[in-house]
């Protein structure tokens, strides 16, 4: 039996509806389209895709010019989904499947927030929520984890920045959109999660059974590494993290006679957060006295499309520490104001960065409401280095690379040896000197080091090369005192 044709009729009306936030602004038009096709029309009607490529010139204008067949493809589309999709679909869905698309089609960072995804950032912002504490991306038609963040029940657990999550709850996360996996990973405090990752190096995917927590961020956390060096740790760049990590230095200094012989800032595993922030934090380890306009004394600038997307931030603070040294720690989970941070610092000398390569996260998102429950996230911007680096895809390379090894507590005296070199009184039949006592807290010396080693043999060889730099240092400062015009021509 032969289906009669029928005659598809549609009228289509597109209104872009007046924003203006800023310098965002968009003007009214509506456009009225009416269409009749037939599905005979439609098979002759189609072109090669040469004829239509040859009635084109060669300019950008004209490729990126929308015709009367664009319009067709579109407005068909929505004509064949409605009368021939399997379910019924209504008019909003589609409209707001067409926008998702839109936007989700130019990067992995730009979105669009419906109702439930635009209240869903609002409390993220808020600083508590619950989770599990991951930062995501999508990859691959997964999700690519940025990093887990301190004290929260994936980094417990053991979740890795770089591991991809296949699935959630058994159920495939390519079979849902980025706002239905970010959903199924948050809930109440005290329910369950079951995650499904794929992670490098291992053979089977791994199975991860989580219960989720309120989230409370502690970004700032500080300690001795021993009698002269100091540690900080930044987890993630809120409002007050610059102040916070100001009244640690303090209480550190306080703790050391009022002086840092060097510090470790360690970002690793840090998604990012205000950029504010950032800038703050470089600002407190410049003087700006001394950069003499290197760089026109930039610590990060923006270039993007629009004239609020250009921005420059420059360092006029003095330099807590003094000059003594420091070194930053990264790794593949540093994404963005950690980036900037990092890519700062090295850029005029004043750090040494250790560890693996950073995530390459170094673009600018906007988010522009679009009326009270809907809001587009989008890119607008890329950061660069105080030298015209650009983050975005490459990242911060380290000075000194160092993978994340482990050591094992049954670790051989040959492989100690490089841990905690031998000495000579520990030699047999070593020969006697004034006394045969052993240096002051040697052993436990060597047991600090091999216990920070298995721990965290980056932070580990972070503290040896911090060592290297501030004897460096030292000898600077004592040749500065001894010819004080030579240093000054240098």
């Amino acid at each position: 039996m032969i289906m009669k044709m029928r005659t598809l009729m549609i009228a289509v009306i597109t209104s872009l509806v007046f924003v203006s936030i800023g310098s965002f602004s968009i003007a009214k038009t509506d456009t009225v389209k009416n269409i009749t096709i037939t599905k005979n029309e439609a098979k002759e009607e189609s072109k090669p895709a040469t004829d239509i490529t040859a009635a084109k010139t060669e300019s950008s204008d004209d490729k990126n010019q929308v015709d009367d067949d664009d319009i067709n493809r579109f407005t068909n589309t929505i004509v064949l989904i409605k009368d021939f999709y399997v379910q019924p679909t209504g008019d909003k869905t589609l409209l707001d499947s067409a926008i998702r698309g839109m936007v989700s089609g130019l990067d992995p960072h730009s979105e669009y927030l419906d109702k439930d995804a635009y209240k869903a950032l609002l409390t993220t912002t808020s600083g508590e929520f619950g989770g599990i504490g991951i930062e995501i991306t999508p990859e691959y038609g997964i999700l690519k984890i940025v990093s887990p963040i301190d004290d929260t029940p994936a980094s417990k657990a053991g979740i890795k920045a770089s591991d991809y999550i296949v699935a959630i709850n058994d159920k495939l996360v390519s079979e849902m959109t980025l706002q239905e996996a970010i959903e199924k990973l948050r809930g109440k405090a005290g329910s369950k999660v079951n995650l499904t990752i794929l992670r490098k190096g291992e053979k089977a995917p791994l199975s991860f059974k989580l219960t989720r927590e309120i989230i409370h961020i502690v970004s700032v956390k500080s300690k001795m590494l021993d009698s002269q060096f100091g540690y900080i740790r930044i987890s993630q760049f809120q409002e007050p993290t610059a102040k916070l990590m100001q009244n640690a230095i303090k209480v550190l200094k306080k703790k050391n006679n009022g002086k840092l012989q060097g510090l470790i800032l360690d970002l690793r595993n840090n998604p990012g957060g205000l950029l504010e922030s950032a800038v703050n934090i470089v600002n407190q380890f410049l003087d700006s006295k001394a950069l003499k306009s290197q760089y026109d004394d930039l610590i990060v600038y923006t270039e993007g499309r629009l004239p609020d997307a250009q921005y420059k931030a420059k360092a006029d603070g003095t330099d807590t520490l003094d000059g003594a040294p420091i070194v930053v720690l990264i790794n593949g989970g540093s994404a963005s104001a950690s980036e900037i941070v990092a890519g700062a610092l090295q850029d005029y000398n004043r750090a040494l960065i250790v560890g693996m390569p950073s995530f390459g996260k170094g673009s600018v998102q906007t988010v522009i409401p679009l009326d009270k429950t809907h809001a587009l996230k989008l890119t607008t911007a890329l950061y660069h280095t105080p030298s015209g680096r650009v983050i975005q895809n490459v990242g911060i390379i380290p000075d000194v690379r160092v993978e994340n090894l482990k050591v094992e507590n049954n670790t051989s005296e040959a492989d100690m040896a490089m841990i905690a070199p031998i000495k000579e009184y520990q030699l047999k039949n070593h020969l006697k000197g004034n006394s045969d006592k052993k240096p002051e807290n040697a052993d436990l010396f060597n047991q600090n080091e091999l216990a920070l080693a298995e721990q965290d043999f980056q932070l580990f060889q972070a503290l040896k090369v911090l060592r290297t730099m501030q004897m460096l240092h030292a000898q600077m400062e004592k040749n500065k005192a001894i010819h004080p015009t030579t240093a000054a021509t240098q």
